[in-house]
């Protein structure tokens, strides 16, 4: 009777034990989970997003990493880090703090505005992005070749945004805490030289770390498109980093003659062009099987959607030729901008002034027009929205379709998800906030 009992208590205390530890790894990986979100630096003068904006949506206190897009890389023989707007990162004494005040001292701008988000949110990482669509990858290419062009390279990205040396007298120290890599996109030649520049930032950055006793932080950017990282040793390059971001939207895009969804998490043999893996899930598989971790897999998920005009209205909208990229709209969603071109500011326009493209913001205004047709393609996990009036479709994201791929995140095991860009959700965040939660 007695050996009974003993038997009966130690299974009960063997099972407290691996609930309490199961718990405890569910909360190790749920504090190692990365939510992040990109912060555009010219937008500050199309919307007016600035960093006290992220803190009065409570979206600071969401984040776990901040992504400033971005920094250069020159151009020409000898590469070095650079400052893509000066007056915008530090230099505009009109952009306001947290506290609505002006910045004191010689730093201002958006800068100045991370110093103070980092006071109020101390385990807030902030990265700076280099690179982007719009630099000149031969910076990147010449940067890569060579040992001491690598080396160099490093230390001048390091010497500006992690130490903060912004100009002669003006510092910043710790604005930044890592990078993030956005070579778009390295040529067949680069393939190895790719791998030797993270490495080189990984060894400067350690060799930083070991003085100052802190970790700093290297990840890059990787295409959703199969066809554009065929020229990146994933699985080599993916050694070098803590994680990598990695687009999960512009599957679709309106330069396309036919509709179709633009991050969707799913495919669906209804999809004329499934078999060119435009969907997440494809994705998340070829990294997978490319040799990169799910621990390093971070899912970018878009703030904005898609969109085209001369559309049918067939199937929603969906899967039907177009002409026309869906033109810049009133940021209510009412009508035309007057502006189509993103020369400058248009005050009362989506702040996108892009055509083709639209901000969550102006979409749920849209949503509520009486020529809205609302559609939710459960198969795919995405949303869509026909406009009759003027035969325009869009393509997005929603409540629901974030929660299927946060799902997703958590299912697989993949280590967070990341927002393009923060100032295209609404004034009250709805997309981003979801997100967050369902990270938690």
């Amino acid at each position: 009777m007695a050996k009974r009992i003993f038997t009966f208590y130690l299974s009960v205390l063997v099972l407290f034990l691996c609930f309490h530890l199961a718990s405890a790894l569910a909360q190790k990986a749920a504090k190692s989970r990365v939510f992040g979100g990109y912060f555009e630096e010219w937008d500050v003068r199309y919307s007016g997003y600035t960093m006290a904006t992220l803190e009065k949506s409570g979206v600071a206190a969401k984040l776990t990493h901040l992504i400033y897009a971005f920094g250069n890389v020159t151009p020409g023989t000898s590469p070095v880090c650079a400052i893509a707007d000066p007056k915008a990162a530090w230099q505009d004494a009109s952009i306001l703090g947290v506290d609505g005040k002006p910045f004191s001292g010689s730093v201002h701008g958006n800068f100045a505005g991370i110093l103070e988000l980092k006071t109020l949110h101390p385990r807030l990482r902030t990265l700076i992005s280099l690179g982007g669509q719009a630099v000149d990858v031969s910076g990147f290419t010449a940067a890569a070749d060579s040992p001491a062009a690598r080396h160099a390279l490093v230390a001048s990205c390091i010497d500006l945004f992690v130490q903060g040396h912004l100009a002669p007298g003006v510092g910043a120290p710790g604005l930044f805490d890592g990078f993030n890599i956005d070579w778009e996109f390295p040529l067949p030649a680069d393939r190895e030289n790719f791998t030797a520049l993270l490495h080189e930032f990984r060894t400067q950055l350690d060799e930083l770390g070991r003085s100052t006793g802190r970790h700093y932080i290297l990840t890059f950017d990787s295409p959703s498109d199969p066809r554009k990282y065929a020229n990146i040793d994933l699985k080599a390059a993916a050694k070098e980093v803590d994680f990598l971001t990695i687009d999960g939207y512009d599957y679709a895009t309106p330069s396309e003659k036919r509709t179709n969804a633009s991050s969707a998490l799913y495919d669906s043999p209804a999809d004329p062009l499934r078999d060119q893996a435009r969907a997440i899930d494809d994705t998340v598989r070829a990294y997978l099987l490319a040799g990169v971790p799910p621990a390093k897999y971070t899912m970018g998920m878009p703030l904005y959607g898609v969109g085209w005009s001369s559309v049918p209205k067939r199937n929603h909208g969906l899967y039907q030729s177009a002409e026309v990229q869906a033109p810049v709209l009133l940021a209510d969603g009412s009508g035309l901008c007057p502006t189509q071109t993103r020369t400058a500011p248009a005050p009362g326009c989506d702040t996108i002034l892009t055509p083709g493209f639209v901000t969550d913001a102006t979409l749920r205004q849209v949503l509520r027009r009486p020529d809205a047709r609302f559609w939710y393609d459960s198969r795919r996990q995405h949303a869509t929205v026909y406009l009759s009036a003027s035969r325009t479709f869009y393509t997005f994201d929603n409540l629901r379709s974030v929660t299927a791929k946060t799902a997703y995140i958590r299912q697989h095991k993949l280590r967070g998800a990341y927002v393009w860009a923060l100032n295209d959700d609404d004034t009250a965040a709805t997309i981003t906030k979801a997100i967050a939660a369902d990270l938690e």
